[in-house]
């Protein structure tokens, strides 16, 4: 009689066990239905409707690829995708400014806006953007924060879902396998490969974008407080935070080029002294750099690139959605096109752009990744495997105190 009881007991247990279980199934299919049918709205929703997408118009490169995703994103949706050319974003920032402060609360004259760093902590602050909306993009699934934490934070600036990232660009050093083994895979390593080959390391001269982002990336290593990093430089101590990094520079600064008394002038300086062997070691914040200099015979076919062995400095440009634009189904249908595998493989293309995709490789089925792998490359670009994660920036607060640290330091 018990064995019955405890048997019908275990029944009881297993039936109730299943039927919550198919709950939670059932529930969950609903709410994919309903993701997929409210997507699905935008769409219809986003059909004829014409989007003015604000964005530099400097390169003839980037143009077309925007000329050919705007072909793509008519013939599937039915949207017409403008290019208004622009040479300063902040101008389209203080525009969207000046419709706020005029009481015009829709039908803007921008729809979508190419944007990051400064201008995205202006507009964000200012109330001017649409959102948060990005989570909502199918598209965005290909996107893995956790590897990548520069898609979520903006220079420090947390995105909170108010732009979507688009393309990335990360700190890269290059060397020539003819002379150097085994470039040195993080700051301690560069130390010891200074202190072996004395006079033959440098970097650009800061405030120069590469010689700013170099100490960056020695303080991101160095630093026994990284937090401290992303937040205002105003609110952390500052001398505190990055004492690690003048303790290390002024132990590899004798070591440099002539001494650490002078610097290169930028990065794009570093090539031809890389070139005749006068350094041994080169940055750029652009991946595909080195390729295009082997192409253009300023470097030798046995150079490379290398990130450090737990990240280097990356940052992401990204698409916003102004507070009162007229189109936010197109653009969010707009945004959703170019964040996907498709579009993101055609812009990294070489050929075409060459900027990185903002997608993990991790999140995308073997076919999609198959379009990234088979990319040309270059002969010293890395794959976005192999570039790895990217760290984040510090606060865009923390560049100028830095760069005026050095200088009182380094530059009496």
């Amino acid at each position: 009689m018990k064995s019955i009881r405890t048997w019908s007991k275990s029944l009881m247990t297993t039936a109730v066990m299943a039927m919550a279980l198919l709950t939670h199934s059932t529930a969950a299919i609903s709410q994919a239905e309903a993701k997929t049918t409210t997507w699905q709205q935008t769409v219809d929703k986003a059909k004829g409707q014409t989007v003015y997408f604000n964005a530099w118009g400097g390169s003839e490169q980037i143009n077309d690829y925007i000329d050919w995703a705007a072909e793509q994103i008519d013939e599937r949706y039915g949207i017409t995708l403008e290019h208004v050319k622009v040479s300063d974003t902040s101008s389209v920032v203080s525009r969207v400014l000046a419709e706020k402060m005029a009481g015009r609360k829709d039908r803007g004259t921008v729809d979508l806006i190419w944007i990051n760093g400064e201008n995205f902590r202006s507009m964000k602050h200012n109330g001017l953007l649409y959102g948060p909306f990005v989570r909502e993009l199918p598209s965005f699934q290909g996107i893995d924060p956790q590897q990548n934490p520069t898609t979520i934070l903006d220079f420090g600036e947390p995105v909170d879902g108010l732009e979507a990232p688009w393309g990335m660009a990360q700190l890269v050093f290059i060397y020539d396998t003819e002379i150097v083994n085994k470039p040195p895979a993080n700051a301690s390593e560069l130390l010891e490969f200074a202190r072996k080959h004395k006079g033959r390391v440098t970097y650009p001269l800061p405030p120069d974008f590469i010689g700013t982002t170099f100490l960056k990336q020695l303080l991101s290593e160095l630093t026994t407080e990284p937090g401290a990093l992303l937040k205002p430089v105003s609110e952390a101590d500052f001398e505190a935070v990055t004492s690690p990094l003048w303790r290390y520079l002024d132990e590899i600064h004798p070591l440099l080029w002539r001494g650490g008394e002078t610097f290169p002038a930028n990065n794009l300086a570093l090539t031809p002294m890389l070139d005749d062997g006068e350094i041994l070691l080169s940055m750029t914040f652009n991946p595909a750099y080195a390729s295009s200099a082997i192409a253009s015979g300023e470097l030798p076919k046995t150079v490379k690139t290398y990130v450090h062995d737990k990240g280097t400095l990356g940052n992401t440009h990204f698409l916003a959605i102004p507070f009162n634009s007229n189109a936010t189904e197109g653009a969010r249908v707009a945004i959703n096109f170019l964040l996907s595998p498709e579009a993101q493989a055609h812009k990294a293309n070489p050929d075409v752009w060459g900027d990185p995709t903002v997608l993990s490789m991790s999140q995308l089925n073997s076919l999609e990744r198959k379009r990234f792998s088979s990319l040309p490359l270059g002969p010293a670009t890395l794959s976005p495997e192999a570039l790895g994660k990217a760290l984040s920036e510090p606060h865009s607060s923390w560049v100028a105190a830095l760069e005026e640290a050095w200088k009182t330091r380094y530059r009496q």
